[in-house]
């Protein structure tokens, strides 16, 4: 369970009852930037309805540094069986060549995929591989500050400064950091009340210049299952308030996994179609949205 975000522990039991067959190795000719997609407006709307967001189950949509490189997990179980067997979380990386997108790697899940802001390291939880000559490197642990028995990491996000921000499902939905003092990270501390605050806090994004952090939470309030938070670095390096993202960015069903592009112009996430989590889709909207709520408190 280390690497199942906590509302994939609810896709265990439900996705096996779906009789839905992803086709997901069928693309039609993707060419120009963002997946040959057209760049949504300020509010949210589904990321290659049909190409990449179908009906069925997808998350974690993330663009590389460079923009040449998009990356989705979808479900490769048998949607006939049940338990394990209909419950295979499998990573497909697409690559821009020549201007044209093309499927050039899949491998199995093993933590939430975010990238270091130089692109040359892809995070996987308490994980990561190193960019090679020829693509990846193999998945190696991050060492024992992070890779421990008593953390539940699903997704750990770091800044310019090798700043890392991660979940903590086992310790009931928390957010810890760990901060970069010469080559050596210290000690993973939970951050304050202003980002630990309500249920299910989890899937953290911190901005690559450290600005700005953004994750998702149930909290009083909220437009539903699941909002997107955004919380701003203050002057004297404390974290601001908890801010919901707004209506044009949250719905009423579960919204969480939110990533900013590398160019900063886009926010991905994901939202729940359905009450049974059976079909997920990527949505995204224009990151001005986190410049006009930096404004606006």
């Amino acid at each position: 369970m280390k690497h199942i975000s906590l509302v994939s522990v609810l896709l265990i039991s439900t996705i096996g009852m779906s009789n839905q067959s992803i086709s997901e190795d069928e693309f039609p000719p993707l060419t120009g930037p963002y997946m040959g997609q057209t760049p949504p407006g300020m509010v949210a709307e589904p990321f290659a309805p049909g190409i990449i967001s179908k009906q069925g189950w997808e998350l974690e949509g993330v663009f590389a540094p460079g923009m040449k490189e998009f990356y989705f997990t979808l479900n490769r179980g048998n949607p006939s069986a049940t338990g394990a067997e209909s419950f295979r979380p499998t990573v497909i990386g697409f690559r821009q060549e020549n201007n044209n997108w093309k499927k050039y790697i899949e491998f199995p899940r093993a933590g939430e995929i975010t990238f270091s802001p130089d692109g040359k390291r892809m995070h996987m939880a308490e994980g990561y591989k190193d960019r090679t000559k020829t693509g990846w490197s193999d998945r190696q642990s991050l060492g024992p500050l992070f890779d421990r028995e008593d953390f539940g990491i699903m997704r750990l996000s770091a800044s310019a400064k090798g700043t890392y921000v991660f979940d903590d499902y086992k310790s009931n939905g928390v957010i810890r950091m760990s901060s970069l003092k010469g080559d050596k990270h210290q000690a993973p501390v939970m951050m304050g009340p202003e980002i630990n605050s309500g249920k299910a806090t989890a899937h953290p994004f911190i901005a690559p210049d450290e600005s700005y952090l953004i994750w998702d939470s149930k909290r009083d309030g909220g437009y539903g299952n699941s909002d997107l938070y955004i919380s701003f670095r203050q002057q004297d390096g404390s974290w601001g308030p908890a801010i919901n993202m707004g209506d044009r960015v949250n719905s009423s069903s579960w919204d969480a996994y939110a990533t900013v592009t590398p160019d900063g112009k886009y926010i991905l996430f994901n939202r729940a179609i359905d009450d049974n989590y059976e079909n997920v889709d990527i949505y995204w909207v224009d990151a001005k949205i986190i410049e006009e709520l930096r404004s606006s408190n």
